[in-house]
This record gives C-alpha cells, structure tokens and sequence, in this order.
C-alpha cells in the first residue's frame, strides 16, 4: 500500500481534518482512496484511533457525495477510509463502469484489511460504512467476521428481488422490457467475448437506465463528482434480482445501524427493515425518498449525527460534550446491541 502526499483531489478540508490519497490493492489491481484523518484523538486508545471504510452505490465514486459524510465523521474524531471499486472512478482496473458485486465485495474487503494498517488506525477498531447496493454490500462483508466492529447501512439494497416488485410499481412495463432486454445482450455480449452494453447510470423517466424514476436524475447528478460517469454495463440489470444479502445479516456478530427511506422507492425500506431486525440492527428511519439522506437535502444532519452517536457509542469512549449529547441519546435495548426504532 503507498501513501501519497496531501492531494487535491480530496475535494472537501477543514482546519482541523487532513486528506491524502492512497493506493491499495485488490486482486493485483490498484484501488484509489481518500484517507481523511481525524481532527482530534478523542476517540483514541492506545493502540490509535477508529476508523470508517466507505464506498458508494451503483455505479457511485467516492467524489459523489460521500465527502461530506466522511467529513463529518472525521471532525468527530473517526479516521475514515473512503474508496473506488475497480473499474470506477480513480481506480485502476482494464474493464471500466461494470459492476460485479462479487468484486465489489472483495474490493472492500481489501479496503479493510489496508485501512486496518494504516499508522495511528486500531485495526480493532474498523467498521464499515455503505449507502443503496453498498448498503448490502457491507452486511455481506460483515457477516461471520470478528473484525469488524461496527456496520453502518444507509439507505440499503438487501433484496433484489423485492427490489424488482418495487421497480415494476414503478416504472412500466415497456421501460423495464427495454432494460431487461438491454441487459440480456449485454451478458450473452460478454459470454461470446464481445463488448458489453452499457445503460446510464441514471435518467429520466422512460429512459432505459438502472435508475429512471422522477427525481433521480437530478438527485444523482447534484452530488456527482469530476470522476463519476453516467454509464454502467447493462448486465447489472440481470445481476441484481439474485443479488440478497438480507440472507446473510443474521451472522453479523457487530452492531449494525440501519437507516431507512421510508418512501425509499429503489430500495424497498420494509426489506430492510426486516433485515435490521434480523440483524438486531439499530434502525432509524426518515420521511424521504433514497437520495434524501445525502448533504444537501433536510435529512442529511440528522442521519450524519445518527451515525456520529453509533459509531462513538460503539467505537470508543466519547469525552466531553459529546458525552452528553450521547448520555442523552436513546439507550440501546436490552439484548445483544439493538436499539430501539426511531424516527426523524
């Protein structure tokens, strides 16, 4: 793994919080990420501090949104370690905007293992942080492991299935016949040798693209970044519907905090909230759609303080005023970790 200097590319500073660039290595592939080092040590022990290891959704870079979650999370005093799939955004790899979740899982399981041992980092004390598809992703990685120390699940994808009745109450029939069809070509494509088909990432209503309801277009393209591409292979629309790692969260041994859409109509909020459950999860839900949780939009400070809450409850010990403000928080349930359900 190499560090590089300070770099600019770390679009969002602070007085008090530092940025870098660093490579690592997944599968012989070189990942770029952002290590956003904590303002202060008040969540350090003496093995160092925390740290959150963060990607993004479908087809999402980490220049898309995520720096302000990361921002916020390091002036609390977490270490966060924000990073590119393969095949996205800065990172290396031959085949570009084709989402294989398999890679993606193994891609954060390498981002986990080079935050982990990174100078100052307790590897302790990792969690793992993820929003929609990563969402998922993060309980899948999660599950069985004791290295893992807390989850956060934002807005998450944990059942494709259930995901395809939702998109079909939708979108129509027509729309998601040109998708699938799209997507067949683009698999048999990639079977035969060929090139895959790509799709947008996102459009606009009747446009064929894995996300096309009203709305998402314009919330998806305020937050991307300099790097982002609105282009994915279609092949994801046939990777998607087998695609549940609500089956896998009751093996996750961590504290998990699940923040739901209520009126989330991409991924459908009562599959996650089975899944929470499952998880013995901490939920908190928000009366929004799927983007609606990002900065910009009314429910980003609460869903960024929620997370703040859990992750130093469940991190470290909190000092001074943050003491308070956790003192006063909601006390977690009798029982391994759940906390109760809340909303804002």
């Amino acid at each position: 793994m190499a560090a590089a200097p300070p770099d600019d590319r770390c679009a969002i500073r602070a007085e008090t919080s530092s940025c870098r660039s660093v490579t690592f290595d997944s599968s012989g592939t070189p990942c770029d990420a952002w290590y956003f080092r904590a303002s202060d040590d008040r969540l350090a022990n003496d093995r160092g501090r925390p740290i959150v290891v963060m990607a993004h959704g479908l087809g999402g870079t980490k220049d898309s949104g995520l720096q302000p979650f990361a921002q916020r999370l390091a002036d609390a005093g977490l270490d966060v370690f924000a990073f590119d799939y393969r095949g996205f955004g800065s990172s290396g790899g031959a085949v570009r905007q084709r989402v294989d979740v398999a890679d993606q899982l193994d891609d954060y399981r390498a981002a986990l293992s080079a935050a982990a041992a990174l100078d100052g980092v307790d590897p302790g004390r990792v969690a793992l942080w993820g929003v929609s598809l990563s969402g998922g992703h993060v309980l899948a990685v999660a599950a069985g492991r004791t290295d893992v120390a807390a989850v956060v699940s934002m807005t998450p994808l944990v059942d494709g299935r259930a995901a395809a009745v939702t998109a079909l109450r939708h979108h129509s029939v027509r729309t998601l016949a040109r998708s699938a069809a799209i997507g067949l070509r683009s698999r048999v494509g990639a079977l035969t040798g060929r090139t895959g088909t790509t799709i947008a990432v996102v459009g606009r209503p009747g446009e064929p693209a894995a996300l096309s309801l009203d709305g998402y277009f314009e919330d998806y393209t305020g937050i991307a970044g300099p790097t982002w591409r609105n282009e994915i292979d279609a092949d994801i629309t046939m990777q998607l519907g087998s695609y549940r790692p609500a089956k896998q969260v009751k093996n996750v041994l961590c504290p998990v905090l699940m923040q739901i859409a209520d009126f989330d109509r991409s991924a459908p909020p009562h599959s996650a909230a089975v899944a929470g459950f499952a998880a013995r999860a901490e939920v908190r839900h928000y009366p929004c759609d799927h983007f609606g949780l990002y900065a910009g939009h009314r429910r980003f400070d609460a869903a960024v303080e929620h997370q703040i809450l859990f992750l130093s409850r469940h991190l470290g010990t909190v000092q001074d005023e943050a003491a308070e403000v956790t003192a006063a928080a909601p006390e977690p349930a009798r029982g391994r970790h759940a906390a109760p359900t809340t909303r804002r």
